[in-house]
């Protein structure tokens, strides 16, 4: 008799398990449908507000075409930068056991699958993060290097300061520089990205 309850029971969960997955199965592919729906719209959103080629070369003003190559030309310095600065924290960086710096937390290229955006745009928009993320993974290696070697403020103010600086000691005092420089260190290794 309890075997037959429980048969009962097992059947009635099976049959509200197919329920279940038939209602979630329902919401999955009106979700996709909405989502596809959404996505077409965007797309031709996007084909709408993108401006052609000819149009845009036609509309950019002389000069900003003539300061093109010299733009791009500090890619090539920004490229070699790029290696020997990722070269220099392969090397030094495990020596002195600080954690690397992740490259790709800081150069992000995305913005070129931007649909409104014309290929000349795409280009820019890929220059850019290349050139602003490198400058922030340089800027991150040089603040672990300097908050292992120097890990002291400027007498003057700076404009803008890297993420260690705050940890950095006062200008001129020495008393806690010699007290703490081991700790700052210490601290710098034991940090995970």
């Amino acid at each position: 008799m309890e075997h037959h309850k429980i048969d009962e029971l097992v059947a009635k969960i099976k049959a509200l398990e197919s329920e279940l997955e038939a209602e979630l199965h329902k919401e999955y592919e009106h979700f996709t449908c909405e989502i596809a729906k959404k996505r077409e719209e965007i797309r031709a959103a996007y084909r709408h507000d993108r401006e052609g080629l000819l149009r845009y070369l036609a509309t950019t003003p002389i000069l900003h075409l003539l300061s093109a190559p010299v733009i791009w030309s500090c890619l090539i310095p920004a490229l070699f930068l790029d290696l020997v600065v990722s070269i220099y924290q392969r090397v030094c960086f495990p020596i002195y056991k600080i954690e690397r710096v992740r490259r790709s937390n800081y150069i992000l290229i995305d913005r070129h699958r931007l649909g409104y955006l014309n290929l000349i745009e795409k280009l820019n928009c890929l220059y850019c993060s290349y050139f602003n993320g490198l400058m922030g993974y340089v800027s991150e290696i040089a603040a672990r290097t300097e908050q292992y070697w120097c890990p002291i403020r400027h007498a003057s103010r700076m404009k803008s300061i890297h993420s260690k600086y705050r940890n950095f000691f006062e200008y001129g005092d020495s008393h806690t520089y010699r007290n703490g420089v081991k700790e700052l260190r210490k601290a710098l290794t034991e940090e995970k990205e």
